[in-house]
């Protein structure tokens, strides 16, 4: 039998939670829903539309099946960004693994400016040059970062200021692995504001610089 003095156990009431409102489980419902609705490359994290075949008049241009990007992993793209799904998903690893945790006490980071996406065009612009991979849909530029209260870490004034700079070499070196090519400040005078990143692939690994 039970010792009639000994104290009891657990609690006279029980501990559970109150049921969540209805109002609010159709809320997180319909924002699914949205999401869902809304992404592509088969990435709830990735939105933005299917744009298809890209064509060019240069036959080294171009992308197969485009799909035009507004946002990656909760943060927006300064402007909708035309890529192939493969330039998408490692964008949005990229931000989701190494931008967002860089910027957590500062931000969080809500926005991230774009420089350049698909064109047509050569490398930095030079004639006579191969065809670069924003040409292929394969190739983002990056020249800054927006936090939620309006300031904005830029590529061109961060890179030699604390703690903006050690953040963005944080977030250079993040990008290589997710990406083929990483190219920033330190790598030449083209890329002297902003990060250019692609996801072509070499047979000794990531270039980064």
């Amino acid at each position: 039998a039970r010792p009639s003095d000994l104290p009891l156990l657990g609690p006279d009431t029980s501990l559970m939670p109150n049921m969540r409102p209805e109002s609010l489980e159709q809320q997180v419902l319909f924002k699914k829903r949205k999401l869902r609705k809304g992404s592509v490359c088969g990435d709830i994290a990735i939105q933005g539309k299917p744009v298809g075949r890209v064509g060019s008049e240069n036959s080294a241009c171009g992308v197969k099946d485009a799909v035009q990007i507004t946002s990656v992993s909760g943060v927006a793209l300064s402007r909708p960004s035309t890529m192939d799904c493969g330039t998408a998903v490692a964008l949005n690893k990229w931000v989701d693994k190494t931008v967002k945790p860089t910027f957590k006490r500062r931000g969080p980071v809500v926005q991230l400016q774009v420089a350049a996406h698909y064109a047509c065009r050569t490398r930095n612009n030079q004639k006579g040059a191969r065809v670069s991979e924003h040409g292929k849909g394969r190739a983002i530029d990056i020249s800054g970062f927006v936090m939620a209260d309006g300031e904005v870490v830029t590529v061109l004034n961060g890179w030699r200021k604390n703690p903006a700079q050690k953040q963005l070499k944080k977030i250079g070196r993040g990008a290589c692995g997710p990406f083929g090519t990483v190219l920033g400040p330190n790598s030449d005078r083209y890329h002297r504001d902003h990060f250019h990143l692609d996801t072509a692939r070499y047979r000794k690994g990531s270039y980064c610089r």
